[in-house]
């Protein structure tokens, strides 16, 4: 708990973390598939039945945020398609719809939703990760990274689109496991010997999804970047931030990614 503070927004709402996993766990260091591998069976389903996400891929896994009380209708839609379980004390416990029925309504036909700008900085990213043992050895680094190297961002008013950069660092502990998202400048400061990354040491380019701060009640957002994305089988990482969302593709596949979103953009006019 933290104590209220002027500097601080929250979200009013409580957010439950959903994973797809094959045969009910995550081999052991595996890398994660990316959102577009779950694009058709659960990002464009619930962005269907009016369910807000939040998407985060990490190095290890991918993680599809749902807000609590959106959760009988997420467990009605996906249970066609998977099995469901809850984590009860540490154990799974398999879900029936039955146990989720409570206040499940139907949903009513939604209008289209707003197509949002996107925007392709030039800044070239690594997906990385690091063995916790090692983690002290880098913490100097990290604390200066997150609160000291950036400059503070412009003014709300300036124009987004003339930018060539975006500054981003993302850093998650989850469940003991590390990921780190940083730019390929940044990587250079931190020892080479402790960053762990995929064996071909790939680079990754960002779409910024969002002219202003998105906000957490519109639908599919994910999902229009995603399907057009799984139909041209381009994998990409998902990361949705309290204010934007950011797709990280392979480096070499920026120019039809682009191409394919604005095309989108331009049917939907």
């Amino acid at each position: 708990e933290l104590p209220p503070s002027e500097f601080m927004q929250v979200a009013d709402s409580t957010w439950l973390v959903l994973s797809v996993v094959s045969n009910g766990r995550v081999p052991p260091g595996s890398q994660a598939t990316g959102v577009t591998k779950i694009a058709r069976s659960v990002i464009a389903p619930l962005a269907e039945h009016h369910v807000s996400v939040l998407m985060l891929s990490t190095y290890q896994t991918d993680f599809i945020l749902v807000r609590e009380r959106d959760l009988p209708v997420v467990i009605h839609t996906l249970a066609g398609e998977f099995d469901i379980y809850k984590e009860e004390s540490g154990e799974c416990v398999p879900v029936t719809c039955d146990d989720a029925s409570n206040g499940f309504l139907k949903p009513k036909p939604a209008a289209s939703p707003t197509l949002h700008p996107v925007q392709s900085p030039q800044t070239r990213f690594c997906v990385l990760t690091v063995a916790p043992d090692t983690l002290p050895a880098i913490a100097t680094m990290l604390i200066d990274v997150l609160f000291y190297s950036h400059s503070p961002p412009k003014e709300a008013g300036a124009s987004s689109q003339d930018l060539d950069s975006i500054t981003f660092f993302a850093f998650s502990l989850i469940e003991g496991y590390i990921s780190i998202v940083m730019d390929a400048e940044t990587q250079k400061r931190f020892p080479s010997d402790l960053l762990l990354t995929s064996s071909t040491g790939e680079l990754w380019r960002m779409v910024r999804i969002g002219g202003q701060p998105l906000g957490f009640d519109e639908c599919g957002i994910v999902a229009q970047i995603a399907e057009p994305l799984a139909a041209a089988d381009i994998s990409a990482y998902y990361i949705s931030t309290f204010n934007f969302d950011h797709a990280l593709v392979p480096e070499e596949g920026i120019a039809e990614v682009i191409q394919l979103l604005q095309q989108r953009q331009e049917s939907s006019r």
